[in-house]
């Protein structure tokens, strides 16, 4: 059974991957090559976490929010350098939804929140070509 603020941390994570699926297919499509693969593997990575998020509320009795026709995206893409930093927000708003969801969770979702944190940080990593101080935190720590 899942508490009201998991059961939100859950549909927040869950609605995250589903920003990222539509955002790498905008950033794919701008991509090429290898990095294009990477996009590719990236958004594979994403539709099966979101799949699992859908699987772990539905186990729980709760109908999981559906993912929207189209997402605002937090960068305006024309370029592959656009792409690149396109896909590394994603993967620090992926990060900062598992990070919440580690602060909501019991220790099964805090133990997925925390692997999934790590992933998505490392991810936007490699999109970036370097790290941050505190993925998914912001600089004033909220």
């Amino acid at each position: 059974m899942l508490s009201r603020a998991q059961v939100s941390a859950v549909q927040a994570a869950l609605a995250a991957e589903n920003a990222a699926v539509y955002g790498y297919g905008v950033a794919g499509a701008h991509l090429s090559g290898a990095q294009q693969q990477g996009a590719y593997a990236d958004w594979v990575a994403h539709q099966a976490a979101a799949d699992q998020l859908s699987g772990l509320l539905e186990a729980a009795g709760v109908t999981p929010v559906p993912a929207a026709v189209a997402y605002r995206l937090p960068r305006q893409v024309a370029t592959p350098a656009q792409a690149a930093a396109l896909a590394a927000a994603l993967e620090d708003e992926v990060t900062s939804a598992y990070v919440a969801l580690v602060g909501r969770g019991g220790s099964g979702l805090r133990v997925l929140g925390a692997r999934q944190a790590r992933v998505a940080a490392l991810r936007a990593a490699r999109w970036r070509g370097s790290t941050v101080a505190f993925p998914g935190l912001s600089a004033d720590g909220s």
